[in-house]
């Protein structure tokens, strides 16, 4: 599974790369998750609230930070919500 964050760096962003990183630990998923920054790349996924969750290649939560009880379903059960 591949997951990115995406936001410029505001406490939200961090808050959710961080819950994110924490529930795949927790839940032995098997996954890549990386940060993206870049504007510019952050607008390909026709995003304009921050931050946003994309799971292979498809947004399933933007413009908020889902409880990490959310995002454990997000992510094992692959339900995605926006």
């Amino acid at each position: 599974m591949n997951i990115q964050v995406l936001g410029t760096g505001c406490p939200k962003c961090k808050s959710l790369e961080k819950a994110t990183r924490e529930v795949v630990e927790q839940n032995g998923i098997n996954a890549t998750i990386t940060k993206v920054e870049d504007i510019m790349e952050i607008m390909k996924f026709n995003v304009m609230t921050t931050p946003a969750l994309v799971v292979d290649g498809k947004v399933v939560v933007k413009g908020r930070v889902p409880s990490n009880n959310e995002l454990k379903e997000i992510l094992t059960n692959k339900i995605f919500m926006l």
